[in-house]
Formats: structure tokens, sequence, C-alpha cells
């Protein structure tokens, strides 16, 4: 008796190799240790060129907080970030088990209002970071 059928494994061909590229993007950043200064992940571009924080600055140390289980730290890096990592993973799940079934799973990036809804999220929070007083300064990293 087969467990996994020839085209079964072809349908989760693509869910394994982006399963396989988050386990080498996460060892990459558990190795580089992102929260030591002058590591071996560069300053975010952003950072370096207009000394402003983007949307995404402290998305590293934040995965990095998340692989130690430092949940209060990785909302500290990027609180928006570890909300679009849990959404993530739910769209991953969603994914991969519409390729096991055989059919299109709907998920929350599906809806209507979704793209404009994180576009709205990104662009708050790229505006409240640059706040220059507090309590909006805190938000910085």
């Amino acid at each position: 008796m087969r467990i996994l059928s020839p085209r079964l494994l072809r349908r989760l061909s693509a869910p394994t190799a982006v399963a396989g590229a988050a386990v080498l993007v996460c060892g990459a950043v558990a190795w580089a240790d992102p929260t030591t200064p002058g590591g071996a992940i560069p300053v975010c571009p952003t950072k370096a060129l207009f000394g402003i924080n983007c949307p995404g600055c402290g998305s590293t140390r934040m995965l990095y907080s998340l692989l130690h289980l430092d949940v209060p730290a990785a909302l500290q890096y990027n609180a928006v970030g570890v909300a679009a990592l849990v959404l993530s993973v739910w769209a991953y799940c969603a994914w991969t088990w519409g390729r096991l079934r055989g059919r299109k799973i709907r998920s929350w990036q599906h809806l209507r209002w979704a793209p404009a809804t994180a576009m709205a999220v990104t662009a708050l929070w790229f505006a409240v970071r640059i706040i220059p007083f507090a309590p909006f300064t805190s938000l910085r990293v």
C-alpha cells in the first residue's frame, strides 16, 4: 500500500520548498544573532540611508526573539511584524491544506478588503514609528 502517491508528492512540492526556505532563513537568523550590533546581518538600508525606521525595521530581531520564545521582546522589536508572521503562517497552512485536499482553500488573504487593510496598517505603522515625541519614540528600534 502506497501512502504518498506521485500526484500528492507533486502537489506538496511547492509547500515543501517554501517550508525548507523558511527553515533555512530561521537557521541563518538564529546563527547570525541580529540582536548583537556589528553582526553578520547588515543594517536596514532605510535606517542606514535616511535614519528612519521602515515598517520592517526590527523584523530580523523579532524573528530571532521568536525563535528563542521571547514573545515580549519580539513584540517590542516589531509588533506588526509578529501579526504579519501569524497571518502568513495561517495563509501557508491554508495553502498547504488546499494542496493536500486537491482544491483551493479560502483564507483571509482572499478577502476583498485584505490587500487594502494590509497596506493601510503598513502605512500607519510606518507613520507612527517616525513620530518624534513620546510615547511614539518607544516604538523605534
